[in-house]
């Protein structure tokens, strides 16, 4: 069974995918971590690209009224977290992402898909 996306799910996924990142997924993390409810992954292909879809998470954030509490690895391009508090965004360059795998670490959880079902 689909869940649906919450507000803030809805608002990353739709920056993300409006910007062309690919393999958007969320990662329910409620019944596994204190830190956060999910995760949102997605892959870009150079770090232009990866920082633009950062800059179009945060700015409709912005509109929206939500301060991230932080983002971290934003001038080197290759793997950006945006905390959110309920949902962290992880935006990968493709082949950071095929590096670190998040998923696999992960493979438990529930795995809602954003783009492509």
């Amino acid at each position: 069974m689909r869940e649906k996306f919450n507000a803030l799910q809805q608002l990353v996924v739709d920056a993300a995918t409006e910007k062309k990142a690919f393999d958007v997924l969320i990662l329910d993390l409620r019944n596994r971590s204190d830190l956060t409810d999910c995760f949102m992954i997605c892959s870009a292909n150079s770090k232009i690209h990866v920082q633009s879809v950062v800059d179009a998470i945060i700015e409709k954030c912005h509109l929206e009224k939500i301060k991230p509490l932080g983002v971290e690895g934003y001038s080197g391009g290759y793997w950006v977290v945006v905390d959110l508090g309920d949902l962290i965004a992880h935006i990968f360059h493709k082949g950071a992402r095929l590096h670190y795998d998040l998923e696999r670490l992960w493979g438990d959880v529930p795995v809602i898909k954003a783009v492509g079902e």
